[in-house]
């Protein structure tokens, strides 16, 4: 059996109007469990994150993450025609996914209003910056800027010093979000009236940012306290943070509760009064005094090497890390020796990319090619069935771009 037979999403073809990171996350999961992913671009420029950067041989580095296994078609969706293929495309798939700027979709008449009474069997799934009805829904809304309105960059570096956490947090866990709830449907599909429409799903980024922010919020709500910031510390426990070794490395060591404190202050920094201190019984307790015994680990720390220090934590129990930068987790060892790394095909040559997180007995994701922009327009057309003339003419119309590979794309593909 072929590996798109076994693959769990097999025979599911999902349209994406998307740019940027959070809709091309959601779609680039479902690609990775074999829906066949259809992106639709603008002839002009396509996804304006293809862009970002060149540094991939050519290419961005925020595109080749998170639009591998996809097709890419070129249609202009302001010219009849362009959207007429458009309809046509989602007369055979079961989801469209979009995140386009607030009111976009319902103009075109791709509302899920719209789409209930053309295509009843697609599942419409918009992404958004604020969701509807509110005073910040006609936003434009960017990961930055929903990170800093749900309070996360607030959390995050330290006091009166905010900072953005580095990843995309809020454009990876919407995409995420939008994906389950796609899987979701169609899980249920069977078991839902036939006669009714899908359910439209919308998913904001504001409101996964909100969730995320389960702990703060809860915390603040209930206390009235805004925990500040403590840079690569916690918060909610203590002891727990990062600590400077002899030998110029840094360590994360991390406690969660009173049974690894004892092991911690006796085990392994050698102070049984500091485990003894009633003042630091509680979890609660060594917040407050947090200083005292952070200290205490970092005195410690700065007389030992890093792998001395991972051996004796390792064997207190105590939970421990390296701190990396970028540079060495792509050189680390764990990924090398778990065999994570494959190779994926790009418009200008192969590179590496690490395999999706989720481990399935005898299926593993198929790591498909990064497209070029429009590379599969004709044959996309061809699949629906149409002739080359027709093709030729849309071309001709401007409803679809340049045939693949146009001009940029040959000299970008040998830069």
């Amino acid at each position: 059996m072929s590996e798109s037979q076994t693959a769990p999403l097999a025979g599911i073809t999902i349209v994406a109007l998307e740019q940027a990171v959070s809709a091309p996350m959601c779609t680039r999961v479902l690609a990775d469990f074999g829906a066949r992913v259809i992106k639709v671009e603008n002839p002009k420029g396509g996804d304006f994150a293809r862009d970002y950067d060149d540094v991939v041989n050519g290419l961005a580095a925020h595109f080749v993450w998170a639009n591998r296994g996809k097709e890419s078609i070129t249609l202009d969706l302001k010219s009849a025609a362009g959207m007429a293929v458009l309809h046509r495309l989602l007369e055979g798939a079961d989801a469209l996914v979009s995140n386009l700027a607030p009111g976009a979709t319902a103009r075109m008449g791709l509302g899920p209003a719209d789409l209930a009474e053309r295509h009843p069997r697609l599942i419409p799934v918009e992404i958004d910056g604020y969701g509807t009805g509110g005073p910040l829904s006609h936003k434009r809304a960017y990961d930055l800027l929903v990170q800093a309105e749900s309070g996360a960059c607030a959390v995050t570096g330290y006091p009166d010093q905010p900072a953005k956490p580095g990843p995309p947090v809020a454009d990876i866990s919407t995409g995420l979000y939008a994906a389950l709830s796609i899987m979701a449907l169609l899980l249920g599909r069977s078991r839902r009236h036939e006669n009714g429409p899908a359910p439209a799903v919308a998913v904001s980024l504001f409101d996964t940012m909100t969730d995320i922010m389960g702990y703060p919020l809860t915390y603040t709500q209930h206390s009235g306290v805004d925990q500040q910031p403590l840079g690569m510390s916690s918060p909610a426990v203590s002891p727990y943070g990062a600590f400077p070794t002899r030998d110029g490395q840094t360590v994360v060591l991390g406690t969660t509760n009173d049974r690894e404190w004892q092991r911690l202050a006796r085990e392994i920094i050698d102070r049984p009064d500091l485990a003894d201190d009633p003042r630091f019984a509680t979890n609660s307790d060594r917040c407050a005094g947090r200083d005292v015994l952070t200290d205490a680990i970092a005195a410690w720390c700065a007389q030992h090497d890093l792998a001395e220090i991972q051996q004796i934590a390792d064997e207190a129990g105590i939970g421990n890390s390296r701190y990396n930068r970028p540079s060495e987790v792509v050189a680390h060892q764990h990924l090398k020796d778990r065999d994570r790394w494959r190779p994926v095909a790009t418009p200008n040559g192969e590179i590496s990319a690490l395999l999706p997180p989720p481990v399935i007995t005898g299926f593993e994701q198929p790591m498909g090619a990064v497209p070029g922009l429009g590379e599969h327009t004709d044959a996309i057309l061809t699949d629906m069935g149409m002739t080359a003339d027709e093709i030729a003419e849309l071309r001709e119309q401007g409803a679809i771009g340049p045939q693949y590979p146009t001009s940029r794309d040959r000299s970008t593909r040998h830069a």
